[in-house]
């Protein structure tokens, strides 16, 4: 059951920050001003589902990796300590930011500079929770093998 739980956990949150990453890159590319609102204060928002989610995962994961000493789970850990830091130090505080400077209707260079500081950890945070699910993958496979008569 924990498994399941961190499992879905998981895919929730990278699935997450992926959608918000690809709505920010599309609206910047190709919607106005506007778009660019609704879909920062829609990122803001998304928080109450992302954080969670990142959350559960990481505890779930602390919980099942406890017994095992593969290089895998010390390399989920290691990863998850990264993204936790990046989600909490970097992107938490540049979606408020960019939410209320777009909702002003501010979209300058700090705007710009943050945003681009967003994507680059967001894309840093989607591709450390892949790398965490293909480890965790193939972790589920080897705990089934295990338990195989």
């Amino acid at each position: 059951m924990k498994a399941a739980i961190h499992a879905t956990a998981g895919t929730l949150a990278l699935a997450t920050i992926t959608t918000f990453w690809m709505s920010t890159v599309l609206s910047e590319l190709f919607g106005s001003h506007g778009t660019i609102t609704m879909v920062k204060t829609g990122v803001l928002y998304g928080m109450a589902l992302l954080i969670p989610a990142m959350a559960t995962a990481g505890a779930t994961g602390a919980s099942l990796g406890k017994r095992w000493k593969l290089p895998q789970v010390a390399n989920k850990s290691r990863r998850m300590k990264i993204i936790a830091a990046n989600g909490l130090l970097i992107l938490l505080p540049s979606a408020v930011f960019l939410a209320l400077r777009a909702q002003s209707s501010q979209f300058d260079t700090l705007f710009y500079t943050v945003q681009v500081i967003e994507l680059c950890a967001g894309l840093t945070n989607i591709t450390l929770l892949s790398l965490n699910m293909r480890d965790g993958l193939a972790l589920g496979k080897r705990r089934k093998a295990a338990k195989r008569p």
